[in-house]
């Protein structure tokens, strides 16, 4: 059954070619709303707008923009031909984003760059771009995908943590001043899940990361979108898939010195140098 909440709403979907982007085209389609799917990659676009077609009903609309979201101007232009194409939008998901992973000082600045652009810069962008039409509109719904490498530093994720810790602040804080103005915010934080970027970083991570990572059990792609529908569905402003995860990100809430303490233990065996 369609739920009305979504049903004829322009939803806009950042990194949607792809892992929970796509997964998430694949629930608003379901639910009744219209799509404007952006990625860099146009050739994967194609091939999940066509296959979201044939899930479709009569008159849904689903369009797929080739766009950088780590360039304003390529972002402006993009949201610019998505109203101009299927109107003023309702809600936007930030969903882009990369993962790297390696000890500090072998990490090259220009890594900490490049995710800090895509990461925190993409979700800015997207968020300075929807922001007049929400406006015009008279509010809008915004969705950031961050991780529990915004609420908790990891081994090896220096330059993944700060551009996530970065990403959460810029939403607590717009949560507060754009709600005003009728805009929305949630914030989905997920522990490690299937994607193709987790795919990538198995091909090199350290044994530190992945011993400290996989103290939380690593979700099914499909997991999270459903987390993440239900979440917004709520109207919770957090939203965090999977219990042990609510219960690791609760209790290093509360006893935050008592999370280092267990951080330390289990990596002792890892420490590199004398001792």
């Amino acid at each position: 059954m369609i739920s009305k909440k979504f049903e004829g709403k322009l939803v806009i979907i950042t990194g949607g070619s792809s892992g929970l982007g796509k997964a998430l085209a694949s629930r608003f389609i379901e639910k009744g709303a219209n799509l404007a799917l952006l990625a860099r990659d146009e050739k994967k676009l194609s091939l999940v707008k066509n296959e979201l077609l044939k899930k479709s009903q009569a008159g849904q609309k689903i369009e797929a923009f080739s766009s950088d979201v780590s360039n304003f101007e390529s972002v402006q232009k993009t949201f610019q031909k998505i109203v101009e194409t299927l109107g003023l939008p309702d809600i936007l998901i930030n969903s882009a984003g990369i993962l790297r992973e390696g000890y500090f000082e072998k990490v090259p600045l220009e890594i900490f760059q490049e995710v800090m652009d895509i990461d925190f810069f993409g979700a800015l962008h997207c968020i300075k771009a929807v922001l007049p039409y929400f406006q015009k509109k008279g509010g809008g719904t915004i969705v950031n995908i961050s991780s529990m490498a915004g609420l908790m530093g990891g081994f090896g994720y220096s330059a993944y943590c700060s551009a996530k810790f970065a990403l959460n602040g810029l939403t607590e804080t717009l949560s507060q001043e754009l709600k005003p103005q009728g805009i929305k915010f949630h914030l989905v934080c997920p522990p490690e899940f299937e994607s193709p970027m987790v795919e990538e970083l198995n091909t090199y991570r350290t044994l530190e990361n992945k011993k400290m990572v996989h103290t939380l059990p690593v979700l099914s792609t499909e997991q999270v979108a459903e987390a993440v529908m239900r979440g917004i569905e709520k109207g919770s402003y957090m939203i965090i898939p999977g219990l042990l995860t609510r219960i690791i990100e609760r209790a290093n809430r509360w006893f935050p010195g008592l999370a280092r303490v267990v951080a330390d233990i289990r990596l002792k065996k890892f420490y590199r140098g004398p001792g």
